[in-house]
């Protein structure tokens, strides 16, 4: 018989699966749900106790903008929030900067100083919400923000509940936002996990992510093998700075991606629980069970909307957000049909959230654990990812480390072929993407009037930060900024005079120029 024409990325999908592509020792590798090596989901019960996170990533213009999108999402039964930062945040400049002209609020919100994270968390209680930062350079600046608003309400740093992203590693290979040279950025990585063990201990310090990759081109192995590569350097720093493995491994978490290749995607989680808890166990002498449970949100691809025919998207993020609850996802955020066009609208914006809110609520998926154990077909291709990946990981540690491999282009290199395979593809009718390839309308499709964000935000944004810089103490300012270069210079954890400093109404521009200055800004080799 001949493959599916289906099988992509490095996966072939046979036609028909039988008992003999079950692997002899079948019972070893499932477990029971909840019990190493987890490969059936993190939790005993998983969705039949209680379903999934819904997060919706948002962000954009002002804090006050995306504030009232935040109110309306937790009004519309999001359980978590997911904040966007636009790019001078994220490369931690602040929004007069020469830098940031002409992309402050486009494609996230603006946040250049406590007064920026008040307005955006304004009557949103933070000791009840759970918030995910997608922020990785400047992350713990961003954290430690967070940390200030909610002590502001009176709510305990120990009671906050969230995740930020923190994860420079996949900067260097897949998306370029990085500020530090590697080693002070793991340093800085470090610091964040050591702070949280003891100032945020519900915090995850770290979202591991495989996501960029795949929007960057990944195969699902290559997506999980570099994800998991990053996540052992990440580990192999924390330790190397006098940390107890057991201290914060059960803080770390992962993010992946969904693509509508749904048995395949099924295959990479339940591969990507299995591989991380031996990892965990076997080279890292892991003790507590929670070390080992591989927890990630997921996000519908974003690469897989089309802007030809929006309204198909609906479908893709459906069969998506499928994929990722069989595959057993603690949180989820599910794209809206708009993206690929602009920043999604309000109405957009819901009916995401109701797809997600359809699947817990009218759907039997929540009914069972990992309906798919024992599936002939699943078994098999959770055994084939799982194997890729770990070929790949050998691969990228032949290099020395993960480090090295990225100063040496191979993640890279590999990512950028997979991508250009695809591209291929889509382009020769040989893989099809519907509206674009194949089914066209020609023209024919109804008008979309996509969110626009108004220019004059950019010039109000820095008429804030300039109220901000006249209203401090410059004494107090230059006292806190002072104490953080120091600790920058030594061994301190940084992230307690980063505190001061923000405290003190230092920008984030200014705090990670204050980095820079002890640590320089990354130039990236010939290879990056």
């Amino acid at each position: 018989m001949q493959s599916s024409p289906q099988g992509r990325d490095g996966i072939e999908i046979r036609p028909v699966y039988g008992p003999s592509d079950a692997a002899e020792d079948l019972a070893d590798r499932l477990g029971e749900p909840g019990s190493f090596p987890y490969t059936r989901g993190v939790h005993p019960t998983m969705y039949t106790s209680r379903p999934w996170t819904m997060r919706q990533y948002a962000g954009f213009a002002t804090a006050a903008e995306s504030n009232r999108r935040y109110r309306d999402l937790l009004a519309a039964g999001t359980t978590g929030l997911s904040v966007a930062f636009d790019l001078p945040t994220q490369m931690g400049y602040d929004s007069d900067a020469p830098e940031a002209a002409g992309e402050v609020g486009k494609v996230g919100v603006a946040v250049d100083s406590l007064a920026d994270m008040r307005a955006l968390f304004d009557g949103i209680p933070l000791g009840e919400v759970s918030t995910s930062m997608t922020i990785n350079a400047p992350a713990a600046v961003l954290l430690v923000l967070y940390q200030l608003v909610a002590e502001e309400q009176g709510v305990d740093a120990a009671a906050l509940r969230g995740t930020i992203q923190n994860d420079i590693l996949k900067e260097y290979i897949a998306r370029g936002t990085y500020i530090f040279p590697p080693a002070p950025s793991l340093r800085l990585v470090a610091d964040t996990f050591a702070y949280c063990a003891a100032e945020l201990p519900q915090w995850n310090t770290i979202s591991i992510s495989g996501y960029h990759m795949a929007e960057a081109g990944a195969t699902p192995a290559q997506e999980l093998a570099f994800t998991l590569a990053d996540g052992i350097e990440y580990v192999e720093c924390a330790l190397a700075a006098g940390l107890d493995v057991d201290a914060f491994a059960p803080r770390l978490s992962f993010f992946f991606v969904a693509r509508s290749t749904l048995l395949t995607e099924v295959a990479k989680f339940r591969a990507a629980r299995r591989i991380w808890a031996r990892i965990m166990r076997d080279r890292f002498g892991a003790k507590d069970p929670r070390s080992m449970k591989l927890r990630f949100h997921t996000q519908t691809a974003g690469v897989e909307l089309t802007a030809q025919q929006p309204e198909v998207n609906l479908a893709r993020v459906t069969v998506q957000a499928v994929a990722a609850v069989l595959g057993g996802t603690q949180s989820l955020h599910t794209n809206a049909y708009d993206e690929a066009i602009a920043l999604p609208t309000d109405t957009s914006a819901r009916l995401a959230l109701r797809t997600q809110q359809v699947l817990a609520a009218e759907t039997d998926l929540t009914a069972t654990v990992d309906p798919f154990a024992g599936s002939y077909a699943v078994e098999a291709l959770t055994d084939e990812v799982e194997a890729e990946a770990l070929r790949l990981i050998d691969a990228v540690f032949a290099h020395g480390s993960a480090v090295a491999a990225i100063e040496e282009g191979f993640q890279k290199g590999e990512i950028e072929r997979s991508a250009y395979e695809t591209a291929k593809r889509i382009d020769s009718g040989e893989q099809t993407v519907v509206g674009v390839n194949k089914y066209v309308l020609n023209g024919d499709e109804a008008p979309y009037a996509p969110l626009k964000v108004d220019p004059a935000i950019e010039a109000s944004q820095v008429d804030r930060l300039a109220a901000h810089r006249a209203g401090r103490d410059s004494e107090r300012l230059a006292s806190a900024l002072a104490g953080l270069k120091r600790a920058a210079s030594g061994t301190d954890n940084v992230l307690y005079p980063l505190k001061t400093a923000l405290a003190a109404g230092a920008t984030v521009g200014e705090v990670c120029a204050a980095l820079a200055a002890e640590w320089g800004r990354h130039v990236p080799t010939d290879n990056w």
